[in-house]
């Protein structure tokens, strides 16, 4: 053929390239061929194990910095509670470091089967120094294959309109997994520092992408919740140029990645992970992106490990925007649908509207059985005497004293707000200093995240059931520091002893020992 009638072929050619760059997902952001260096396969293939092989009721026994090595696979099955688990876990653990510990003494003579073994899993590595530094480093991580199949069932419901978002996004296909990682696909799910919903968004970063208020909290929305998730992705993607960090930054922030970058040198996830030791830079945010590139691989090959799955079909459901503020029970009157069928469908809206505190806002997309006829028809035959123009308004400002060891991020976390709106109500100076014994203005309307009352206070200001004289029970706003503070515990002694792998990565609620069990008293 001549070059002329190659001509239009070349143009053609050119023509739907420009329209795939310019279409929405083209290029480099929509890419689905995400880095996975050779050097992190044994990360990634003992998050595999985790995601399909080993269950709930299973552990493994691991170094926290290099999975491949993996030293014992624990069978918790017979114990029935989770501190026998826990114990059981724990000893694990003391037993493995105190094997590496007599191994990098140096000492190699009539080792027993345990310790040739750990030693053979060693063997090519620098020697005494590595022991050393690997006793302190045993970790312990229960299994998941039940609850990622669970949530590979549940996740049917959602998947079609979750990959939808991401395509409006541009962001890749490959990341509708992401979920198995933070939730196991429980829309209900709801994290120590206040995460909520399948993408387990904070309150504070929620509120960039969704609705957060008195009456709805669309993180608790899969398809609200999927839409954020979606445009938080690409905005990380925007600013990091990198999808390794991008999705990393999900769990760590934009802002830790790039001082990420800055403290290594480099944006190679690979050297990141192996070598940064940033603040808060723990386990979870060093094993995210692997931990969600096994998970995205089981998922892609289920029934390669659990076998034939039925799951969860798409939901069938209508929407419809609602005319006015009105309240639940006109709404459950005029569709006849059920409350309790109304609250399913509609998870963003908060228990305040059920109660009958609040109203269903006007303009709320309310999603309802696609059985439903005649929803518009029947909404606009509602009864002005029922409609309202605005909100129930929020209580006046309440106020909260602080305690000893408290922090303004800390108090603010506790009532859902920002520690920048609490010192600007309270005219706090920029240092946001705050003494113990101080009394805070609240916004209107905060309460607890859990909706909490303050806890009842004993004589000399200590609240009540915190601590006995072995333990201590994590209260809302505080932080390891703080409890090191008034336990008289350092704080690395209360990682060592409770076996914590981040200080920032405590829950309200649970029970800290404050001393190891072999001391006695």
């Amino acid at each position: 053929m001549s070059s002329s009638g190659r001509a239009p072929g070349r143009l053609l050619a050119l023509i739907l390239a420009l329209a795939a760059c310019l279409a929405p997902g083209a290029g480099a952001l929509a890419s689905e061929s995400l880095p996975r260096p050779a050097g992190l396969e044994p990360d990634i293939g003992f998050w595999r194990k985790i995601f399909a092989e080993v269950s709930t009721s299973e552990a493994l026994v691991h170094d926290n910095r290099y999975l491949g090595i993996v030293y014992e696979k624990l069978d918790l099955s017979g114990l029935q509670s989770d501190g026998a688990r826990r114990r059981a876990m724990d000893e694990a653990k003391a037993r493995y470091s105190a094997i590496l510990t007599r191994l990098a003494a140096g000492d190699r003579s009539n080792l027993g089967k345990d310790e040739r073994r750990v030693l053979a899993l060693w063997a090519g590595k620098p020697g005494n120094a590595t022991l050393r530094a690997a006793a302190d480093r045993v970790r312990v991580q229960q299994g998941l294959s039940d609850r990622f199949l669970e949530g590979f069932v549940r996740a049917g419901r959602w998947e079609d309109h979750i990959r939808d978002s991401l395509r409006e996004e541009g962001v890749p296909q490959m990341l509708a997994a992401l979920p198995h990682v933070e939730s196991s696909f429980n829309p209900e799910a709801r994290s120590y520092v206040g995460a909520s919903g399948l993408w387990q968004f904070t309150a504070g970063t929620g509120r960039r992408f969704m609705r957060i208020d008195g009456a709805v909290d669309e993180r608790r929305d899969p398809y609200r919740s999927s839409e954020a998730a979606a445009r938080l992705l690409k905005a990380n993607y925007r600013e990091l140029d990198s999808w390794p960090l991008a999705i990393t930054g999900y769990n760590h922030g934009t802002g830790g990645m790039r001082r990420a970058i800055r403290a290594t040198g480099t944006d190679n996830i690979e050297t990141i992970m192996r070598n940064y030791d940033g603040p808060a830079f723990g386990f979870a945010s060093r094993n995210f992106y692997v931990s969600f590139l096994a998970a995205e691989e089981v998922e892609r090959n289920a029934e390669k490990y659990f076998g034939p799955i039925r799951r969860d079909p798409p939901e069938k459901l209508t929407t419809i925007q609602v005319p006015a503020y009105l309240s639940a029970s006109t709404l459950e009157q005029t569709l006849g649908v059920p409350r309790e069928t109304l609250q399913a469908y509609n998870p963003s809206l908060l228990p305040a509207i059920w109660m009958g505190k609040k109203y269903v806002p006007q303009g709320y997309t309310l999603r309802l059985p696609d059985t439903v006829s005649d929803a518009h028809t029947r909404l606009a035959e509602i009864p002005g005497s029922q409609r309202r123009t605005a909100q129930v308004s929020d209580p006046a400002p309440n106020t909260h004293q602080v305690r000893s060891g408290e922090t303004l991020s800390g108090i603010a976390a506790r009532y859902g707000t920002s520690a920048s709106r609490l010192a600007s109500l309270n005219g706090l100076p920029k240092s946001n200093l705050i003494r113990a014994g101080q009394r805070l203005k609240l916004p209107g309307g905060a309460v607890t995240a859990a909706g909490d009352a303050q806890p009842p206070r004993q004589a000399g200001g200590q609240a009540s059931g915190k601590t006995s004289s072995k333990t201590y029970v994590v209260q809302r706003g505080d932080s390891l520091a703080s409890i090191a503070k008034r336990t008289g515990v350092p704080q690395r002694q209360l990682m060592a002893i409770n076996s914590l792998d981040n200080p920032n990565r405590i829950f309200p609620g649970q029970r800290l020992r404050l001393a190891d069990n072999s001391e006695g008293g």
